[in-house]
């Protein structure tokens, strides 16, 4: 029960829009090139042009699209959602389930520590798919293997099922 607070609480902090600006974040979007890019103090401003040449470097799938209320260029990027779905086996008695699930929830961790996931969470129903991760890696390949490194999914608790997903670049959650 204290895990599923913790991770409802971080959820809610991470999702929440701030009306200020704190240490951590500034709440300007600066256009540089046509495209929105937001910015973060202590960090050198990069233009689109230099992100999206970045992000191809590193591998990353990009496109443009021209926003027609707008007319601002607003960059795309391609991530990976990872469905976390019952697996086939469920049978762990409660120390076992507690232990997994205490496992899963450092992996899922790590992988936002490192940078490789995005954001993380259970769904709130008690359906076959459980949770999901927004991988932001550059192939499917990867998020699949990350993924499956999950405690969870080696116990065979749970399965992956991934789709590429695509979102605005530097665009927060609302």
């Amino acid at each position: 029960m204290k895990q599923i607070l913790l991770i409802t609480l971080l959820l809610f902090a991470f999702s929440c829009k701030e009306d200020k600006p704190t240490d951590l974040k500034t709440e300007t979007i600066i256009k540089t090139d046509t495209v929105f890019v937001e910015t973060f103090k202590g960090e050198p401003i990069k233009s689109a042009k230099a992100l999206k040449a970045e992000l191809t470097e590193k591998g990353y799938q990009t496109f443009d699209y021209v926003d027609e209320k707008t007319q601002d260029t607003v960059l795309m990027q391609q991530y990976f959602i990872a469905f976390l779905k019952s697996g086939p086996i469920r049978s762990q008695n409660e120390e076992e389930a507690t232990k997994l699930q205490n496992e899963h929830l450092a992996h899922l961790g790590r992988m936002y520590e490192e940078g490789y996931a995005d954001i993380s969470g259970p769904f709130g129903d008690d359906g076959e798919i459980r949770g999901i991760t927004i991988y932001n890696v550059p192939t499917l390949k990867m998020a699949d293997s990350l993924a499956n490194m999950d405690p969870m999914v080696k116990a065979g608790r749970l399965v992956i099922e991934i789709h590429p997903w695509w979102a605005a670049k530097g665009f927060p959650l609302r």
